[in-house]
C-alpha cells in the first residue's frame, strides 16, 4: 500500500517538540538565495454594468538582470491568473504547474465576495505565484515575467497574440486522437510506478479532504449550539439565588470554551482545509501531466511501428522518430525532476500541516480543561467554607 507521505521514520535524535519538528522540515530545503519576491494583497471590488469582480495587487521585488526594474506593482483579476496557468501548461506540458483555487472555492461554506472568501482566494493566489517563482524552470517563463510586470492594457494586448482558434482546435484534436489510441506499449517502469502512486494518492487525499470538511461542519454545528448554552445559564441564575454564582461560573466557562472552539475552527479553515484541497487539485494535475507524457510516448511508438511496416519514406520517418525521441527524453527528464521536487514539498506540507493541527488541538483541550478545572476548584473551596461554617456552634 502506497503511503500518503512516504519518508524515513523519525529518528530517536529528532526533537520531541512538535514546533521544533515543524521548523526542521519547514526550513530544511529552502534555497539559500532568492532573487524574486512576490506578494498578492489589497483586494479591490469592481462593479460594472456587466459583471462584478475582484482585483488583487501583485507586488514584485527582484534583483534579476532580465527585469528592467527592481520593483513592480500591477493589479490582476482571477481570469489573469487562469491565463497564466494555461500559458505555463502550454509551454511546459510535462512540468507540474501549481493549482489555482477553483472558481468557487469552499462552495457552501463561504459566500462569494465575502471577506472570508476573498481572503482565502488571496492566500491561494499568493501561494500559486510563489510556487512558480521558486520553480527552477517556470520562474524564467516569459509569460510569467509579463504577468508580473505588464500594465493591464499591455497584458490584454499580449493575450491577443496567443495561438488562434484553429491552432488550438488542432492541438486538442491531436491530443484526443493520441489519448484514444490505447495504452502506451513502451512506458518506462518508473512512470508506471508514478501512475500507480498517484491513483492511490488521489483516493487517499480525497478521503482526507472529505473527512476534514465533515469535521469542520460538525465543529461549526457544535459551536452554534454551545453559543446558546452560556446565555441560558445566565438567565437561569436569575431565578436560582442559591446557585446563582455557580450558574454564572458555568456560563463563563462555556463562553471561554466557545472562544477556544472558534479559534480552533479558524485554524482548520485557514490551514488544514486549504492544504488538503490544494493537493486534491495537485492529484488531478499530476494525472494530467502523466497522460501528456504518455501521449508523447504514444506518438513515438506509432512512428516506430510505421517505420517497421513501411519500406518507403524511411528517411522522413527516421527524422521524425529522432525528434520524438528527443522530445520524450526531455519530457521524461523534466517530469522526473519535478516529481521528486513535488513529492518532497508534499511530504513537508503534510507533516507541517498535521503537526500544526495536532498542536492546535492540544492547546484547545488544555485551555478548555484548565477552564473547567479552575471552576471546579473554586466550587470545592466554596463547599469547604460552607461546611466549616455549619460545623461551628
Amino acid at each position: 500500500d502506497t503511503s500518503l507521505a512516504e519518508g524515513n521514520s523519525f529518528s530517536p535524535s529528532m526533537p520531541i517538540s512538535p514546533s521544533s519538528m515543524i521548523n526542521q522540515y519547514k526550513f530544511e530545503d529552502e534555497p539559500e538565495l532568492r532573487d524574486l519576491f512576490i506578494t498578492v494583497d489589497d483586494p479591490e471590488s469592481h462593479i460594472t454594468a456587466i459583471e462584478t469582480f475582484i482585483t488583487y495587487r501583485v507586488a514584485t521585488k527582484t534583483s534579476r538582470g532580465e527585469f528592467d526594474s527592481s520593483e513592480y506593482e500591477v493589479r490582476r483579476r482571477y481570469q489573469d491568473f487562469l491565463w497564466l496557468k494555461s500559458k505555463l501548461e502550454e509551454a511546459h506540458p510535462t512540468l507540474i504547474i501549481p493549482p489555482l483555487p477553483e472558481k468557487f472555492i469552499m462552495k457552501g461554506m463561504v459566500e462569494r465576495f465575502s471577506d472570508e472568501f476573498i481572503e482565502t482566494r488571496r492566500k491561494a493566489l499568493h501561494k500559486f505565484l510563489n510556487r512558480i517563482a521558486d520553480h527552477p524552470t517556470l520562474t524564467f517563463n516569459e509569460d510569467f515575467k509579463i504577468f508580473l510586470t505588464a500594465q493591464a492594457w499591455e497584458l490584454s494586448s499580449h493575450k491577443k497574440q496567443g495561438p488562434g482558434l484553429l491552432s488550438r482546435m488542432g492541438q486538442t484534436v491531436r491530443a484526443v486522437a493520441s489519448s484514444v489510441r490505447g495504452g502506451v506499449k513502451n512506458r518506462p517502469e518508473m512512470f508506471t510506478e508514478m501512475n500507480n502512486y498517484m491513483e492511490t494518492f488521489s483516493q487517499k487525499i480525497n478521503v482526507l479532504d472529505k473527512i476534514a470538511h465533515r469535521i469542520y461542519k460538525e465543529e461549526r454545528e457544535y459551536f452554534s449550539e454551545m453559543k446558546e448554552y452560556g446565555p441560558i445559564h445566565t438567565l437561569w441564575s436569575a431565578s436560582e439565588e442559591d446557585i446563582a454564582d455557580s450558574l454564572k461560573g458555568v456560563a463563563s466557562c462555556i463562553d471561554k470554551c466557545c472562544k477556544a472552539t472558534e479559534k480552533r475552527m479558524a485554524g482548520l479553515s485557514e490551514n488544514l482545509l486549504p492544504i488538503l484541497h490544494e493537493y486534491v487539485l495537485y492529484s488531478e494535475i499530476l494525472m494530467g501531466v502523466l497522460k501528456r507524457r504518455d501521449q508523447i510516448q504514444g506518438e513515438l511508438d506509432s512512428r516506430v511501428d510505421a517505420l517497421a511496416n513501411k519500406k518507403t519514406e524511411k528517411d522522413l520517418l527516421s527524422e521524425e522518430i529522432g525528434k520524438l525521441e528527443d522530445k520524450v527524453e526531455c519530457a521524461n527528464n523534466a517530469l522526473k525532476a519535478d516529481w521528486d521536487r513535488w513529492k518532497q514539498n508534499m511530504q513537508c506540507d503534510m507533516r507541517s500541516t498535521f503537526m500544526n493541527v495536532a498542536e492546535n488541538n492540544l492547546r484547545y483541550y488544555e485551555e478548555c480543561l484548565a477552564t473547567w478545572e479552575s471552576f471546579l476548584a473554586s466550587q470545592t473551596v466554596d463547599l469547604h467554607v460552607e461546611e466549616d461554617s455549619e460545623d461551628r456552634p
